[in-house]
Order: C-alpha cells, then structure tokens, then sequence
C-alpha cells in the first residue's frame, strides 16, 4: 500500500495536502503536455510538410518517457474535418487519470468538482481514434467567454494549487513559501529569492512574483505566479547541478524578450519550433519554451537562480508596455527600449504608472509645433538612437521618482525639460554636423590622393572621383531633408540656408576630384617638384579648415545654459582658423599659378590643374561664408551676444 494511501485510511487528510500538491503540480506539467501533443497533431494532419515538433525536453521536464506520445502527431491525418489519431484512447485516459490528480487537493471546492466530473465524463465518450473540431476545440481552446475548456480547467486548477501551496507553507525563505525541503536546497532557494527581492520594488503595488517552492525527491521545485495571467507560468526545477526552467506566454515579443534576458545568464533554450503551439485563443499562437542551465558548481548553480530571479518582474505589464512606446517608436526600437531598461535594473512599470504614454505626448506636446506637430513620431523627428536614449532615460527618471513617491505632476515636468534637453543638446546640429563630416572626407580624400600620386594614376583617381561623388550626393540629401522641414518648422529656416551654404563646400571639393581623374586620364604630363609641392600644401590648407568647421560645429552643439566662456572662446578660435585657412589659400593659389606657369608647358595639363587648384581654393571661400554663419546662429540660439 502507498505511504499516502496508508496515512489517508487514518483520516489525516491535512497530512497528504503537501504530497497530494506535488503530485497535483507534476500532473499539470504533463497535462499540458498532453494539449501541445494534440496541438502538433493537428497542425501536422493539415500541414504534412511540416518539420516533427521537437518535444524532447518538454517530456524530460514532465518526466514522461511514452515513445508512443511523442510519435502521435507523426502519426496523424485528417479526412474531411474529422482528425484521426491512433492511440488516442490511451491519451485520454492520461487525461483523465491526471486531471482528478492535479484536482485532488480542491475536493470539496464545488465549482472544480463540477466542472472535473463533467469534462472527465466527457473524455469517455469521446471516440478512441478521432475527434471532430469542436472537440479538439473543447480541449485545447485557452480562450475565456462563454465556453469552458479542458485546457481552462487546468489553468485554472493550477492557479488555485498555487494558493493551496502558499496556505500549506509551514516557513518562508526570504518570502518564498516553502515545505518539505532538503537541507541542501535551502540555500538555493535563498539564492533565487535574493535575485527576485533586489527588482521586487519596480513592480510598485502590480501583484504577482508569489513564489513557493518544495522538493519532489531529488528535484527542487520552483513556482512563481509572475502575475494575474493564466497563461503565463513559470516553473523551475533543479536536480544535482542542471537548473530546467519551463516558461509559457500568449505573447511571442514577451517570450523571444525573456529568452533574451535568460540567455544572459546562460539559458540553452529549447528549439523556437518547440515552443509554439498553435490553436489557441481564436487562432492566437501559445508559446512554451524550456531553458537549462548546466552549472559547473553549486556557487554557480546559486549565482544562475540569482540571476532569473533578478529578471522576473520585467515580464510584468511588458505588453502594456509595448504596446505604447510603439507609439513613439518603430517595433524593433521598442523592444529595444525595454531591454535596455531591463539591463539597467530600472524597469517599465514606474514609467506606466506615472503616465505612460502621456508623459512622452505631454513633452512633444509643450515644446510646439517648432518641434512636433500632430501625428509626427519620436524617432521620425529626432532619429533612432536619440530616441531611444530620450526613452531610457525616462523610464529611469520616472523609476526613480516613483520609489521616491514624488507626486505625477513634478514626474511630467521632468520627462518635459529632459526632451527639451535632448532636442537644445543636439537638434538641428546633428544634421550640419553630418553633412561636415561628408566634406571632411572629400577634403582628406584628396589630400591622400595627391600624396599617392593618384594625379598619375587613372584607376585610383577614377575610384576616388565616384567616391566623391556619393559623398557629394549624400551631402545634397542633407540639404533637402533640412529644406522639407524648414517649410513645417520656421526654427529649421536658419539652419537651412547654412546647410545650403556649407554644401558649396562639398561641391567646390567634388568638382576637384573629378578634376584630378581628367588629370590622370593621359592629359597629365606630369607635375615638377614645385607643383606637387604647391598642391599638396594647398589641399593640406584646405583640409585643416575643414577640420576646424568640423571642430566648431562640435563646440556650437555644446551651448546652452551649461556652457562656459572657455567654450565661446574655443569656438571663436576655430572660426578664426576658417578664416586664416581661407587667406593662406588664397597665397597658395598664388604659389600654384606660378609653378604651373614656370613648369607646365602643355595646355590640357596646364589647364586642367588650374581649375583643379582653383576648386580647392573655393571651398575654402565657401567654408568662411558658413563660418559666419554658424556664428550668428550658434550664438543665437545660446542666448548670447556675439
């Protein structure tokens, strides 16, 4: 006779409750199962093609070796809308024999014993090789209404087993509600509980995180509620030195998220196939995944429970979450966000809770249509990687705030005036800042050129030219977008004719390159020592005024209220070398001119290099018109004089 038998016959039913819970528990793990067997079943008679669902560790972690269940799906086939399945009879009496287990310690609950006698009466009607649609409905459908399901009960049952287990505790580990523990295990339950409580406090007042742990034989097994969705379980169980951690959820971001937190600490998941099931909630995919972790050693094991505990409560509220920064942002970038939050320890739900989406449209909307206007998203405006740092860094200063319990209207100004910073830190400069760089390429481009001798040399100075050229159209680019947004922004209008103005810039510098190809397209008949001197001292001018333009934009994107004399000084400096550069230009024209004069004699040659000296020179005309103008609006825009 079976120890729990034995202690029953003596009217102790209090004393069975823990074992009768672990045997309840480890029912629900093959129950479940069960449906994603019948899950693949179905989605293998429809598709034949399809790949064998790997299923390997879901057994392992249901402690099932039944070669004849995970042969089912293979298996299966479909005539008319009736699905056949050999063995199905012995599939439903495991069912049936598991379901009265995993509600055995809910006797006497009126509503389980109800609904158990009803769903496992209607088990042994069923045929024992087929099953029409809506019984295959009946037992894997997870979608609430109306209708009940087998795969409801079982939810449902599992969730009452979590409260029967948290009653049955006769201690607690750190909060952990826990019985019938290993010495061994006690520390490990510790560890686990010592990740979750240090991220606790981000959850504020949401419910979940309740965890209860037990021993069945050598396996120590962890439970956590996670929060009040049915579908979305978490259990961990830990044998010698493997932590197996089984996690499900109707939402694929969420879980590919949690997979990508856990790998972090070492998860081997199992294959994404296995994972999915198919059917659920009106055709809506279920996902079920198993992780392990092989540890080397017992600190190991505990820093790896450690770690998933830490991570747990950033599942909480995440589709909520989502779902409103996708508002601001592209998919891809909001997850983005919330992962980044996540490996900040700063979370999503504080962010949620003092707003949410109202915090970010609030601070669009109080900067005005010079910045925003209706409709316009976050990163469309101010870029991706602005965006999601704008985006961080509010999630952590509302985190912040509400640990400190400061009120929602204090939380708002400061996600404004946070924007605000983004947007007066780098806004329009970004762009003249891009398009510098663009002429810093031409301009060290040519420099290098002439210090390989590309000028005799046709393919170099070709593939140089149709480097320039891009370079070039790109920089065009940057002047049209500042254009578009000129005509809806008035506080673009500056900006616009400065970039229109720096463009010449790049021109005057491609029209160059180009030039040097003609050069190196058999015209050239070659450049004495002091013509090749000359010109190499004229593109070495020209290139350190361009890194002076590319310094002096660096230094204007830095004034606001935060900056200093020493700034302003600084930027004046590099603007006085602009000018400087231009000047020296000018004298080395001067020195190109009568070289080529005195060491030229042939025309093509005498000519071409002429206009390539003297487009070198007008881009050093129109980098002191851009000065100037950088000037005016960098000190503008600082609110100080010039």
């Amino acid at each position: 006779m079976e120890k729990i038998e034995a202690v029953a016959t003596l009217g102790q039913d209090e004393l069975l409750k823990p074992a009768r819970v672990k045997a309840a528990l480890a029912a629900n793990d093959r129950l479940k199962l069960y449906l994603s067997v019948l899950q693949a079943a179905d989605a293998r008679a429809d598709k034949g093609d399809v790949p064998p669902l790997e299923l390997s560790r879901e057994f392992a972690a249901a402690g099932l070796s039944a070669p004849w269940l995970a042969e089912l799906p293979a298996s299966a086939y479909r005539e008319g809308r009736i699905l056949h399945l050999p063995e199905f009879a012995r599939l439903t009496a495991l069912l049936r024999e598991d379901l009265r287990t995993m509600a055995r310690p809910l006797e006497g609950d009126a509503g389980f014993d109800a609904r158990l006698s009803t769903w496992t009466a209607w088990l042994e009607r069923l045929a024992p090789d087929a099953l029409a649609p809506e019984e295959l409905h009946a037992l894997v459908s997870g979608k609430r209404g109306r209708e009940d399901s087998i795969h409801l009960l079982v939810m449902d049952l599992h969730k009452a087993l979590n409260h029967v287990a948290a009653e049955l505790s006769s201690e607690t580990i750190d909060g952990a509600h826990v019985w019938q523990l290993e010495p061994a295990d006690r520390a490990r339950v510790a560890a686990f509980m010592r990740g979750l409580n240090a991220t606790r406090a981000l959850k504020l007042d949401h419910p979940g995180l309740d965890t209860a742990a037990t021993c069945d034989g050598e396996r120590l097994l962890l439970q956590n509620d996670i929060g009040t969705n049915d579908a979305h379980v978490l259990v961990i169980q830990v044998q010698g030195q493997r932590v197996s951690l089984t996690y499900s959820d109707l939402h694929r971001r969420r879980f590919s998220f949690f997979r990508t937190l856990l790998e972090a600490v070492g998860a081997a998941w199992s294959d994404p196939q296995s994972r999915i099931t198919a059917g659920l909630n009106a055709g809506e995919a279920y996902y079920v995944g198993v992780a392990t972790f092989d540890c080397r050693d017992e600190e190991h094991l505990q820093e790896v429970l450690e770690g998933i505990g830490s991570r747990i409560v950033f599942l909480i509220d995440w589709n909520r979450a989502r779902k409103r920064l996708e508002k601001f942002v592209a998919k891809p970038l909001a997850l983005a966000v919330l992962t980044e939050v996540a490996g900040r320890r700063v979370g999503h739900t504080s962010w949620l809770a003092a707003g949410g989406e109202k915090l970010i449209f609030g601070a669009m909307q109080a900067l005005g249509t010079d910045y925003f206007h209706l409709g316009d998203r976050l990163d469309e405006v101010i870029g991706d990687e602005r965006a999601k740092a704008f985006l961080v860094d509010a999630f952590a200063l509302a985190t912040d705030a509400m640990q400190q319990h400061q009120p929602l209207a204090l939380i708002a100004d400061d996600v404004r005036l946070l924007l605000a910073r983004y947007l007066r830190r780098n806004d329009e400069f970004d762009l003249l800042a891009e398009h510098a760089a663009y002429c810093h390429a031409l301009a060290e481009g040519i420099r290098d050129a002439l210090a390989h001798g590309h000028e005799r040399e046709r393919k170099a100075a070709r593939a140089f030219a149709e480097r320039a050229k891009d370079w070039e159209r790109r920089a065009d680019q940057l002047v049209m977008d500042a254009r578009a947004r000129a005509q809806t922004r008035p506080r673009w209008a500056g900006f616009a004719l400065l970039v229109q103005t720096a463009d010449d810039v790049a021109d005057a510098l491609e029209e160059a390159a180009f030039l040097l190809s003609l050069l190196a397209a058999d015209h050239h008949q070659g450049w004495r020592g002091e013509v090749q001197q000359a010109m190499q001292a004229l593109a070495g001018a020209v290139l350190g005024g361009v890194q002076d333009h590319v310094k002096a934009i660096a230094i204007a994107r830095g004034f606001g209220e935060a900056s200093s004399a020493e700034d302003h000084e600084e930027f004046v400096a590099a603007l006085w070398r602009v000018l400087n550069a231009e000047r020296q230009c000018d004298l080395l024209l001067r020195e190109v001119r009568r070289a080529l004069a005195e060491r030229v004699s042939d025309a093509a040659t005498l000519s071409l290099s002429t206009d390539f000296a003297q487009a070198l020179e007008a881009a050093t005309d129109a980098l002191l018109s851009t000065g100037y103008g950088l000037r005016r609006l960098a000190f503008s825009r600082a609110g100080v004089g010039e």
